[in-house]
């Protein structure tokens, strides 16, 4: 394994060397920094171009240039990395070292979101191939895949920003569109269970009634300005993830983990009011992290002492029960300080942004609160989030459905089924592992673009992170910043790869590494 790590470092390098130097090069002949002073009359012209050449060593071939930026890069092997300035004097891996976090928070959740969503739906669809869902997702997918990301970033500021933000002057939804809302998220899950035509319809009609009446609700009360959980329904959300979660890991038939399951979520929906004082307004992320913490050491508890047959899957089914749960006590947490923030000078009750990554007018009292930056950080995420989230996520439905299709069509999904194997053991602990094999290179690889950026969308949305560096590089002729860009990404490209080689052997131990 050393041996096979080593031999995959030094082509890394290799690749990484060859790539930077054809891309500066490239850059360098194809660009001229000079060019601005062709039409410039004023006195001290001459000089001005003396001192950019001077600055910026044109008067060296771009190759000879290339090795001494280069030589940046070799010293950071021992600690003293140097990327240069930028054409505005500013160092370059300065801008790196601000740009990178922004651009993180950015792109981080969207990607984990479509991930999740887009691998459970395409799966979801193989299973049930050719049914009503499948259908739908399909079209749905396809329809996502075939949107322009700038287009999609418009008609979100539009909808979910500036009409939303209008809406809530007067939050009311009409009882017609109620009813069509209604209907449609009926129709939803009712697609996603699936069944003869009388439970499609049975279902149907049951959620129907229910999202009309919350809706109704909803609309009634001031929920949209002051919204809530509250302990109702942070019970009933962790109950339904204690189902989820157990009927994914186990199915419902094993008691003893759907016993543990349902006791994690009694742990979290008990603790609902204690959590209250622990989460305070003048709590941080470290009451966050002790509620977490609590919550999970005593469903990993009652995991343990269930059965002692099988320990360790009711520790896990309870473990992640209680993440859910607690997540959406965090959440309701939140909700509670959102009329605060909503109605506050800075924000002037039109919460939701569409620019920037943070309000630059909140008050010191409220930049210094947990949950009144944290609503503010969040209502900026928002739109990129959503934007980016639908167009990545058709692609993650397309790749797992094709993928699990293609495994469940092999003898040995086949010889499970023959030896008796429930349908949900054969698809979890069978199929959906080796589904996973050709979706773990493209997951690696997203991960390590997070930090490239989204050039598109931090122009949209004006997020100053290193889509945005990488394109004030390319306007400006600024070769030291483009290359800083693109070292980053170019290493996280290729550990990625290697990182993706490593872990087929963990999805699937019949691969194994050449020593």
């Amino acid at each position: 394994m050393f041996a096979y790590i080593s031999r995959r470092l030094g082509m890394m390098l290799l690749i990484v060397f060859g790539a930077s130097f054809m891309v500066y090069n490239l850059q360098a002949i194809s660009s001229n920094p000079l060019e601005a002073f062709a039409e410039s009359t004023e006195k001290n012209k001459e000089q001005q171009m003396a001192r950019l050449i001077r600055e910026l060593n044109l008067d060296v071939p771009p190759p000879v240039r290339y090795f001494i930026w280069f030589r940046g890069i070799i010293a950071g092997l021992w600690g003293q990395l140097d990327l240069g300035q930028t054409r505005d004097n500013f160092m370059v891996m300065d801008q790196i070292a601000a740009a990178i976090p922004i651009t993180f928070r950015l792109v981080i959740a969207s990607t984990i979101l479509a991930i999740l969503l887009g691998i459970t739906i395409g799966m979801i669809t193989a299973i049930r191939q050719y049914s009503r869902f499948d259908y739908t997702m399909t079209f749905v997918s396809f329809l996502l895949f075939s949107l322009p990301i700038f287009w999609v970033a418009v008609l979100l500021k539009e909808y979910m920003a500036i009409q939303f933000n209008d809406f809530l002057v007067n939050p009311q939804i009409p009882i017609e569109l109620v009813v069509i809302i209604g209907l449609i998220i009926g129709f939803i899950f009712a697609g996603i269970a699936g069944g003869t035509r009388k439970r499609f319809l049975t279902i149907f009609a049951g959620v129907s009634v229910l999202a009309i009446g919350l809706l109704f609700g909803m609309s009634s009360s001031s929920w949209f300005t002051d919204p809530g959980l509250g302990i109702i329904g942070v019970g009933i959300m962790s109950f339904v993830a204690a189902a989820v979660t157990t009927q994914l890991s186990t199915g419902l038939d094993n008691k003893a983990s759907l016993r543990t399951a349902l006791a994690a979520a009694s742990v979290v929906t008990i603790s609902y009011y204690p959590m209250q004082l622990l989460l305070g307004p003048e709590s941080g992320l470290l009451s966050v992290f002790l509620a977490f913490s609590i919550t999970i050491a005593l469903s990993s508890i009652i995991g343990y002492f269930m059965d002692t047959e099988d320990r360790k899957v009711n520790i896990r089914v309870g473990v992640l029960t209680a993440f859910v749960g607690t997540f959406v006590l965090f959440i309701d947490r939140s909700m509670q300080e959102f009329n605060a923030y909503m109605f506050s000078d800075a924000i002037g009750g039109r919460p939701v942004s569409t620019l920037g990554q943070a309000n630059d007018v909140l008050s010191p009292e409220q930049v210094g609160s947990f949950w009144i930056s944290g609503l503010d950080a969040v209502m900026h995420l928002v739109l990129p989030t959503v934007a980016l989230t639908l167009v990545s996520f058709a692609g993650y439905v397309r790749f797992s459905r094709g993928s699990l299709l293609e495994v469940l069509n092999m003898d040995y999904i086949r010889t499970a089924r023959a030896k008796g194997l429930t349908e949900r053991t054969v698809i979890t602990r069978h199929a959906m592992r080796n589904a996973m094999l050709p979706l773990t290179t493209i997951l690696v690889n997203d991960f390590a673009g997070v930090i490239g950026g989204a050039i598109i969308t931090e122009s949209i949305f004006q997020w100053s992170g290193m889509g945005s560096l990488f394109n004030q590089a390319l306007r400006s002729y600024d070769l030291n910043l483009l290359m800083g860009v693109f070292i980053i990404g170019a290493v996280l490209t290729v550990v990625a790869n290697l990182v993706a080689d490593l872990l087929y052997g963990v999805v699937d131990p019949r691969i194994r590494i050449r020593k």
